[in-house]
This record gives C-alpha cells, structure tokens and sequence, in this order.
C-alpha cells in the first residue's frame, strides 16, 4: 500500500511540474488560480493523457518546452507582415522616383536619397536585434519593435506620397513651399526604406521563438509565399490609372489614392500579424524555476531538485543549485550580461561571429548586390536598351514616349517577378527533401546569374520578360534559405550545448542579432551599388547593371557551393 501510495505520489508531483512548465506565461498572481485542485490533478493523472508524456519527452530532451506545433493558419496570419510590406515596397518602386522628379528635387541629392537609410540602417540593426533578443516586454520579446517599424513604414509614406500636398496647404510662398517639399520628401523617403528594411529581421526572429523547427520551414515558405503576391498586387495597384476613379475625382492627387490603400492593406497586415502568435515575454522564462518552486511547495511536493537528481525531470530554467530553502534558487544571471551589452560588446560580438556566419553573411551580400543592381535600373533597362528610347529626349517626342513605354513594361516584368517568387516559395517545399538547402540555394543564384546574362547580352522584349520569372526565383531564395540555415545553425548550437550538460539558451548569440546582421547585408549592398554603380551607369549606360547583376550572381553561385556550410 505505501508503495502505492508512494508510485501515485510520484506521478502527482510530475504531472504538477509539466501543467507549471506550460504555464509560464501567465503571471503570479493567475498562474495561482490558474492551477487545478490535487484531486483534479490526481484525476487527470489516472486517465494519462499522451500530451503529458509528450511534453516530458520535449523537456526531458532539450531542456526547454519546445513550442508546439502551429496550425497552418497562425503561420499565414504571421506570413502577413510580408505581405503588407512587399505591397508598400511596390508602391515605392512605381512612385518614388515620379515624386521626387514632381517637387524638383536636384539630380545631385538623389544619391544622399538612396545611401542614408541603407547607411543608418547597417549601424542600428545590429543594437536593434540585440536589444530585441534581450526585451523584457510583456507584450514579447519581437512585437514591440515589430510595431514600432511599422509606424515608422506609415509615417515615411504619408510624407513621401502626401508631403507636397500637404506642404502646398501651409506654405504660400513658392520657393519656400518647393524647399520644404523636397525636405519633406525626401525624409519620408529615408524613414519609409529605414523601417521597411529594418522590419524583416524582427519578424524572421519573431518566427524562430514561436515555431518548432518543421513550423519554421513552414513558415519561411509562406514568408516567401505572401512576399511575392504582395508585391505583385503592389504594382498592379501602381500600374492601374486611379485618375477617372470616385477616389481620384475625391482626394487632391493620384498619390494620395495610392496612399490610402497602401496604408489600408499595410494596417490590416500588421494588426493580423500582431495577433497571429503569442509570444513568451522573457522576464518570465526568467521566473519559471520560482515558479516551479512555489507550485512545489503550496502542493507539498518534494523539491523539483530531487525529481532532477531522481531523472524524472529536467529542468527548464536555466541552472537551478540544490540550496535550503524551496523558494529561492541560483540562476545564471542573464540580466547581468543584458545590461553589459554596449555598443561596443555587441561590435566585438558580429566581428568575431562563427566562420559559417560569416560566410553566410557574405554570400546573402553577394545575393542582394546582384539581385538590387538589376532590379534598381530594371525599368530604365527597358526603356533605353531593349525599347530603345531616351530619358532626356523632350516630352512630347517619340524616343521619351518609347522611354515610357519600355518603363511601362518593365513594370509588368517586374509584376511577373512577383507572382514567379510566390509560385517558387511553394516549389520550394516540394524540392527540398531531394535537394536540400545547398541546391536551393545554389539553384536560385545559378538561374538568376544566366537569366540577367541572356537578357544583357540578347535585348529582347518578349525573351526578356519570359526571362523575368527567373528574378522571382531569385527573390524567394534570398527571403528563405539563408534564414532557414540560421535557424539550422541556432538548432545545432542548441544540442551541442546540451550534451555539454548546459541549458539551451545559454549561449550568448541571440537569433535575434544574427537574424539583423544577415538583413544587415541588404543595406551594405544598397551602400556598395549606391557608390559605385551609379557612376558605371553614368559611363557605360544600363546595360552594365544587368552583366554586373548576372557576374556577381555566378560568383555568388561559387561561393554558395563552396563556402557556405550547411548542416546535414
């Protein structure tokens, strides 16, 4: 009877720890009220349910509750951050340089235009995605900054697609109202690229801390998925004549419609985002071993310690020490090494980051360059090179409407783009279990690298935008694969510490911080192309940014093959 009684005793206490394990991200106060009576407990352990054990195996095996798996709606409520975002950058690409040439803005400013926000965003993203990894928000670790960016996304386009107008109403004076409009412009310029390119490393962070490692290829296809019909639906939205509309006869200009529905699409994106995964604020996963203990102790429970030493369960804070009192426990003090997390510890941190992160790094810069350099002059490419037309002919001549033409169509190919990046994203799930990542990943640059080379060197309306579907191939591996081997990284760090005898976590890289240094590479490469590329267009004409494009793509494609490690 005693070792019934003891064998049910056992079971009381485990069931009583997993139930506290599940439960960290309530407060002290419900997490009190939130716990079922010992004869609901005893109950529930007799009829054994299969999640408990499930749950057991997950901390006994890693240390930490795995986060469970997601349904394929919470990832497409997450994928909507995307989606709101390639819509806006759509928008951008179609109207930013039609306003800036509308408030006379001088030719020699538009390379301070395009070089200060990739310039501000190289320095801050890496404080930003560390600060992000060390939030002790309720709200969550992510969400907060994730919000922040997108008002600052909001805030850039009302001043770049409404500062004119809005400039016109205050001001009188002509010449005073032309100079605040193109301060006003081009600030709205800035903050808008600033936020837009920040946003994407919180929410590839957010993804990791809230998935299990199947949810998180599941969920950078989807990223991927709404990157690409967001952007299409952009600039379809743009290439559309909103003039005739009851919206165009109602606001003041056509750039106030495309306003409105950019900021509609792109606050309805976010809001749904926000609310598409609860995170775990991480001054509660700080609290879980007290936590523990006091459940431990208002129970009657023997101490968690012994169940540790007993092996019937690991613990999932991060180091608990056999002491006197149940209610107070030794952590490694993680809010210590926060607040020694300067600017300059974090410098020393990206600059000896593992080789395989570097490499990384590199090759997503290798990426961007190729893929920016083609994209930024892809219009003006079709316009001068394949419609044979000219920019600085007069308005009313046939070679600046032939100009206009080819820009026209340049904005279609860029549309086939978009949707060829979705199809793609979808492709993708379906070729990596007989290819892997390093043939993703190769493949992409490979085909983006002889697509932009058969376009400069045979110029051809048709060939070029059947030829433009390979650019969407191109897109879609850069949004997945390199974030996808992060989280592969972050997953092999994870079990080699633990068969160390340490805690996951424990190390100091935060996916936070790696997930900014890799979108860090997106700015270098604006900084790179915004220095050098302009003048080689100046020089040898448009053509030159598509043979660059396709060169630095195909020694990407080396680099990719034989640098870059991935994890078998």
């Amino acid at each position: 009877m005693r070792a019934l009684v003891s064998c049910r005793g056992r079971q009381h206490r485990l069931a009583g720890a997993l139930r506290v394990a599940r439960a960290t991200t309530l407060r002290k106060e419900s997490f009190c009220r939130a716990l079922p009576p010992p004869s609901e407990v005893a109950k529930a352990d007799m009829d054994g349910t299969g999640e408990e054990k499930a749950l057991l195996q997950s901390v006994t095996r890693t240390g930490a509750v795995v986060p469970r798996k997601r349904a394929v709606g919470r990832l497409v409520m997450h994928s909507m951050a995307m989606f709101g975002r390639e819509f806006c950058y759509a928008v951008e690409a179609a109207f930013v340089t039609p306003v800036l040439l509308s408030v006379g803005l001088p030719k020699n400013l538009y390379s301070l235009v395009w070089l200060i926000s990739p310039i501000l965003g190289f320095v801050l993203q890496p404080v930003v995605g560390s600060a992000s990894d060390h939030c002790t928000c309720s709200w969550g670790r992510r969400r907060p900054y994730i919000l922040g960016l997108g008002i600052i996304m909001l805030l850039g386009m009302a001043l770049y697609l409404n500062g004119d107008v809005t400039i016109s109403a205050f001001i009188g004076e002509r010449n005073n109202q032309r100079t605040w409009a193109i301060v006003i412009t081009m600030l709205g310029v800035v903050l808008f690229d600033f936020a837009a390119d920040f946003i994407d490393g919180p929410i590839k962070a957010y993804l990791f801390d809230v998935c299990s490692h199947q949810d998180k290829e599941k969920g950078l296809h989807y990223h991927a998925l709404f990157t690409g019909l967001g952007g299409a639906l952009g600039y379809l939205t743009g290439a559309m004549d909103w003039s005739q509309t009851v919206l165009g006869y109602s606001l003041a200009s056509e750039f106030q419609v495309i306003f409105f529905f950019a900021a509609l699409v792109f606050l309805i994106c976010l809001t749904v985002h926000l609310h598409s995964i609860p995170e775990v604020p991480l001054k509660y996963e700080n609290e879980e071993t007290n936590f523990l203990l006091e459940v431990t102790e208002a129970y009657k429970y023997r101490s968690i310690e012994e169940e540790i030493k007993n092996g019937y369960l690991k613990s999932t804070c991060t180091e608990i020490k056999a002491v006197a009192k149940p209610r107070k426990c030794a952590v490694t003090p993680r809010r210590e090494d926060q607040r020694r997390m300067t600017l300059q510890s974090l410098l020393k941190t990206l600059l000896s980051m593992p080789s395989h992160y570097r490499c990384l790094c590199v090759s997503h810069l290798f990426g961007w360059m190729a893929f920016l350099s083609n994209m930024l002059f892809f219009t003006d490419f079709m316009g001068q090179v394949v419609y044979q037309g000219s920019p600085y002919a007069p308005h009313n001549s046939t070679l600046y409407l032939t100009y206009k033409t080819g820009v026209e169509v340049g904005c279609w190919g860029l549309c086939i783009n978009a949707i060829s990046s979705s199809v793609y994203s979808y492709l993708q799930k379906i070729l990596l279990p007989y290819i892997g990542l390093k043939g993703l990943y190769f493949i992409g640059y490979l085909l983006f690298g002889l697509g932009t080379g058969l376009i400069g060197l045979f110029p051809n309306v048709y060939s070029t935008l059947a030829l433009c579907s390979l650019f969407g191939v191109m897109s879609s591996t850069l949004y997945t694969v390199p974030f996808h081997l992060i989280a592969e990284y972050h997953r092999e760090e994870e079990s080699l510490h633990l068969q160390d005898g340490e805690q996951a976590g424990e190390h100091g890289r935060g996916k936070g911080i790696d997930c900014a240094a890799l979108t860090c590479m997106v700015q270098l490469a604006q900084i790179i192309l915004g220095v050098g590329l302009g003048l080689l267009v100046s020089v040898a004409g448009s053509v030159v940014t598509v043979i660059s494009a396709s060169m630095v793509a195909l020694i990407g494609c080396c680099f990719v093959a034989f640098c870059v490690r991935y994890v078998e």
